[in-house]
């Protein structure tokens, strides 16, 4: 039986869930192919717990831990609106191919209507077609604010 539930860090089995399959996505070439750090593994929850705008949504398969989505709520300056950006979002890979990724989706996108949020954001990298035709299939579209200026690139400023 599939359960896609809104994660309470406070329940053991989900906080296990949340580790595992974040793990499981970090060891994944999608995931940069490199397990979580043990000071990661041992310090997420704690962390997660203390921002209340992090929303987990889990998949369990027949109790299992099947797929995790970590959102965080941001805000559009443009819209004055809160958004919700999916940070992570993965499917163990015993459990791809089911369908498992749009029930997670509508229930993120169920959580972001929850939150009266203008749009849901994430980031995709372009080698990886099955989470870009997913992303597709639900409504995504690139980011562009003037389609002569082209889409707009995620980028980053390592600190540590």
């Amino acid at each position: 039986m599939l359960e896609i539930i809104q994660a309470d860090l406070s329940h053991p089995q989900h906080a296990e869930a949340v580790v595992y399959l974040l793990n499981q996505y970090a060891l994944d070439p999608m995931g940069g192919h490199e397990a979580l750090s043990s000071f990661a593994q041992a310090h997420l929850i704690t962390e997660l717990k203390k921002r209340s705008t992090v929303h987990i949504v889990l998949a369990f398969n027949d109790g299992a831990p099947a797929a995790l989505a970590i959102c965080m709520e941001g805000f559009s300056t443009f819209a004055c609106m809160p958004l919700l950006n999916i940070h992570d979002f993965a499917v163990h890979p015993d459990f791809r191919g089911q369908g498992i990724s749009k029930l997670m989706m509508a229930k993120v996108i169920e959580i972001a209507r929850g939150l009266a949020c203008c749009k849901i954001t994430l980031e995709v990298l372009e080698g990886n077609a099955p989470a870009y035709s997913l992303y597709k299939a639900v409504g995504f579209v690139n980011y562009e604010l003037n389609p002569k200026l082209g889409h707009a690139l995620m980028m980053q400023l390592k600190l540590v």
